[in-house]
C-alpha cells in the first residue's frame, strides 16, 4: 500500500478544479495528520520482536470531531481512513456499527457477558475504528456504549469519530440519562476533543441544480420519464424483501409509507443500498409528531444510502428546510445530506457496492 499523508492527500484535492480552501479543514487536517504519523510510528513498534510481545505500546490517542452539519467532517474522516497504512481498519456509520453490535451480542447471547465478548472479537480484528456521525437516540445504545468502548480502548483500539455534538450534548433528555454520563467522561478522557467551527456549508453551495422533485403530478410525471431513461433496456428483477413497486438489476423505486411504514432497521435499508445503485423514492411527507416512526427510519434510510453512495430521487411534499416540523441536530444533518446528495461530488461517486456508474440527473 503506498502511503499518502492526509496533509498530502488533502493538498492534491484542494488544487482540483472547484475546490474552495477553507481554514477549519486546515487545522482539522493538521490533527489528522499528527494522528496518522502516530499510527505509522506505532505499526513500525508492534512489527518490531519487542513491540510483538508487548500489550499495544504506546497506543495513540483518537480524535472527537464534531461541529455543525455540511462543514466537511466526513470528507476529512475519509480521507484520513484511505491514508492509513493499516490492513486491520474499519470505517462504518454509527448506526451501521451498532446495529452489528446488537446482532453479535445475539450471536453470542449463550455467553455469561456478550457485550465483552463483541468487544474481545472487534479488537482482535480492528486497530482503528472511525465511526461517521456518533451521536445517540437510543436508551439500548446509551446502556451498553460505555462499557464497550472502555473495553476497546482497554484493547489498543484507536477511535476516530465525527459528531455534530460535543460529547457532554450526547443523548441530551434521554431516559436514564445519569447512567450515559460515564461514557461521556470516557469519550473525553480517551480521545482528543476537535471542534470543527468552519462556517461553510458546503452541501448546500454545491448544488448543481434544483434536485428535489414535488407530489404534484407534472413532477411525478417527470420523476417517472427519468426512471424509464434511466432503466432504458435493463432487465425488471424480482424485488428485495423490503417491497419496492420496481426494480431492475442496479435501480428500484419505493413508496415511502411502504418502506418507512414498516418495522424495518438500519439492516434492512442496508440490504438495499448494497444491491442498488439508485432508489427512487415517492411520497415523502413532513415529517412531524403524527408519524415520529416513519421519520425515524427515514434518518435511518438516508444515513445508510448516504454512508453506501447511493443516488436518491425523490418526491416531497415539502421544500428540504421545510420537512422536518422540529429542527434539531438530526433533522438539520439529513436536510443537509439529502442536499449534498445532488452535488455534482457526490452524484460523481460509484455506489460502495460496486457499480462504479456516474450519475448526473437531468
Amino acid at each position: 500500500m503506498q502511503q499518502c499523508s492526509p496533509r498530502i492527500w488533502y493538498k492534491e484535492t484542494s488544487e482540483k478544479a472547484g475546490f474552495i480552501s477553507d481554514d477549519a479543514q486546515e487545522m482539522a487536517i493538521g490533527e489528522l495528520e499528527a494522528l496518522w504519523q502516530q499510527l505509522v510510528e506505532f505499526k513500525k513498534r508492534r512489527e518490531g520482536f519487542l513491540g510483538r510481545s508487548l500489550l499495544s505500546p504506546g497506543v495513540p490517542k483518537g480524535l472527537y470531531i464534531w461541529g455543525g452539519v455540511g462543514r466537511g467532517k466526513t470528507f476529512l474522516m475519509d480521507g484520513f481512513y484511505q491514508c492509513v497504512p493499516y490492513r486491520r481498519k474499519r470505517r462504518l456509520h454509527f448506526h451501521q456499527f451498532m446495529s452489528q453490535v446488537h446482532a453479535e451480542m445475539k450471536r453470542h447471547s449463550d455467553l455469561a457477558d456478550p457485550l465483552m465478548a463483541v468487544a474481545h472479537d472487534m479488537a482482535d480484528e480492528v486497530r482503528l475504528l472511525c465511526l461517521d456521525e456518533f451521536h445517540v437516540d437510543d436508551i439500548a445504545d446509551a446502556m451498553i456504549l460505555g462499557r464497550l468502548l472502555g473495553a476497546l480502548f482497554k484493547r489498543g483500539v484507536v477511535l476516530v469519530v465525527t459528531s455534530n455534538q460535543h460529547p457532554d450534548e450526547l443523548y441530551p433528555n434521554g431516559l436514564q440519562r445519569q447512567n450515559f454520563l460515564p461514557a461521556i467522561d470516557l469519550l473525553k478522557r480517551e480521545l482528543k476533543i476537535l471542534h470543527f467551527n468552519g462556517n461553510r456549508d458546503y452541501r448546500m453551495q454545491q448544488m448543481m441544480r434544483d434536485p428535489f422533485f414535488s407530489d404534484a403530478p407534472e413532477d411525478l410525471r417527470r420523476m417517472e420519464a427519468m426512471y424509464h431513461r434511466l432503466t432504458k433496456g435493463d432487465e425488471e428483477v424480482a424485488a428485495h424483501s423490503i417491497p419496492v413497486l420496481r426494480a431492475t438489476r442496479r435501480i428500484a423505486w419505493c413508496e415511502f409509507g411502504r418502506i418507512c411504514g414498516g418495522n424495518f432497521d438500519q439492516s434492512d435499508y442496508l440490504g438495499i443500498a448494497r444491491r442498488y445503485s439508485t432508489l427512487f423514492l415517492s411520497g415523502v411527507p413532513r415529517m412531524t409528531n403524527d408519524n415520529k416512526d416513519q421519520a425515524k427510519r427515514f434518518v435511518w434510510l438516508v444515513d445508510v444510502l448516504y454512508d453506501e453512495r447511493v443516488k436518491l430521487v425523490a418526491s416531497y411534499a415539502a421544500n428540504p428546510e421545510d420537512l422536518f416540523e422540529e429542527q434539531d441536530d438530526e433533522s438539520r444533518r439529513i436536510v443537509s445530506r439529502l442536499v449534498e446528495m445532488q452535488t455534482r461530488r457526490y452524484l460523481g461517486h460509484g455506489s460502495r457496492s460496486g457499480d462504479e456508474s456516474s450519475f448526473h440527473a437531468q
